[in-house]
């Protein structure tokens, strides 16, 4: 992955439309399927906190529900980055392997 591809992917992801996968096509299983999934409940975490900070800066909500939902979203990106993480780790030792 180069970063012009996680730039589209971002920029997908922020307009919510989620991007599609190059391999499988419709019939995502496995690994694919679990990163799809955390993706979109970060996004979904992300934008709730988003709207909770909205209504809070108009005098409509809670400040409880604000923090709530920020550290809703701070925990789905810890996660999502982990998992990058860890995906990039596997990659590079793959790549150390001998041929």
């Amino acid at each position: 992955m180069n970063p012009l591809m996680a730039a589209k992917a971002y920029a997908a992801i922020q307009g919510g439309d989620m991007p599609t996968s190059p391999v499988g096509g419709a019939a995502q299983s496995g690994f694919a399927e679990m990163l799809t999934s955390v993706m979109g409940d970060m996004t979904q975490s992300t934008r709730a906190a988003e709207g909770q900070m909205a209504t809070a800066v108009q005098g409509q909500g809670s400040l409880i529900d604000v923090v709530t939902a920020v550290s809703s979203a701070e925990a789905s990106l810890e996660t999502v980055m982990a998992v990058r993480d860890q995906v990039i780790s596997a990659y590079q030792e793959i790549m150390r392997m001998p041929i």
